[in-house]
């Protein structure tokens, strides 16, 4: 019996699930900082068996991960880089080999440390031992450290599906924070961070696929104006140089605007993208139609791209090279006044 009370925990009613971001509605269960396990599937199993519902088995995960995961600060101390981001690809990620979240899972694991990648990838490898659906998410997200140049993805963090619907969740800003100056790790569990309301998340999270903000329409951070949005395969193809500098452009129907973009290898093709939304499949379905696309004058590692502007419901720029998106600008239109207007 004792047994069994042990493994009962009681919750406040879900009735209010939508404003959960304010409600930390259990403690973290005692018990489950001191469960055997070897593995993250029988981890997983034992933090959810005892509950029926999809929010409890993740809330479970959750604070089992803020709990007993403590940020790596080493790389911190050695480099002084508290912008660094630490995320992880793997391009050797084949079928050899267990899939690299579960193989970072396992690092982490048996480590008790992580970035916030080991975090994202702990968390989405227990949900789907636990039969729920995750994703993880890269993009930026704002410490506190507003740096010009450093707009950029730095970040990885989690979405999880719960009752058909999508929330957001960081596991590792809710685990703690890190000192300034001596780059300690405090251990500080923050409920904000679970299951937030998505225009809140925003304010400090931007994700390199803005579906992921789970908001109808496009958040615009205050960091657009110092710098266009840099994906993490901004880096990965050696990028240099760009202009504009400035991630917010001004523009009027008509207007061509010119990009460039230097880069320390050879780049092609480079072109834009005028959707809010960028994938893999809509940037085949923009290099199929010659006509829909601007395309560069690409001369070796140097991009020169022209753009005019047609409508003005367009609203987001991406620059696409080598079949990445890698800068994301943010266009305002200015409105052509006529007599009509008044």
């Amino acid at each position: 019996m004792k047994l069994l009370i042990r493994f009962i925990l009681l919750f406040l009613p879900l009735s209010s699930f939508a404003q959960l971001p304010s409600s930390n509605f259990y403690n973290v269960d005692e018990r489950a900082k001191y469960l055997p396990f070897s593995t993250p599937d029988s981890l997983a199993r034992q933090l959810t068996f005892p509950y029926s519902k999809d929010i409890e088995k993740v809330r479970a995960i959750f604070r089992w991960i803020t709990e007993n995961i403590s940020y790596n600060v080493k790389p911190l101390r050695k480099n002084n880089s508290p912008a660094k981001s630490f995320i992880m690809d793997d391009p050797a990620d084949t079928a050899a080999l267990k899939p690299l979240s579960e193989r970072v899972a396992i690092d982490v694991l048996n480590r008790r440390l992580a970035f916030c990648d080991g975090y994202a990838r702990l968390f989405s490898t227990l949900c789907a031992y636990a039969g729920i659906e995750s994703e993880v998410i890269t993009g930026y997200a704002n410490g506190g450290l507003r740096r010009r140049g450093r707009f950029g993805s730095n970040h990885r963090w989690n979405a999880v599906r719960i009752d058909s619907s999508w929330y957001l969740l960081d596991a590792t800003w809710a685990s703690g924070h890190i000192t300034f100056g001596t780059d300690d790790f405090i251990k500080s569990y923050n409920d904000f961070y679970f299951l937030t309301a998505p225009k809140a998340f925003a304010r400090d999270h931007y994700p390199e696929d803005p579906r992921w903000t789970l908001l109808s329409e496009l958040p615009v951070m205050n960091e657009f104006e110092y710098s266009p949005f840099k994906t993490h395969a901004f880096s990965k193809n050696n990028i240099l140089s760009y202009t504009p500098q400035s991630g917010i452009i001004e523009a009027s129907e008509g207007d061509t605007l010119r990009f460039e973009i230097v880069s320390r290898d050879p780049i092609n093709p480079v072109f834009i993208i005028d959707s809010p939304y960028v994938d893999s499949a809509i940037i085949a379905d923009n290099r199929a139609v010659d006509s829909t696309k601007q395309w560069s004058t690409a001369a070796g590692k140097k991009a020169t791209i022209t753009y005019i502007v047609t409508s003005s419901d367009i609203h987001w720029l991406n620059i696409i090279c080598q079949d990445e998106y890698i800068l994301r600008y943010k266009l305002n239109i200015r409105k052509n006044y006529t007599a009509s207007n008044y």
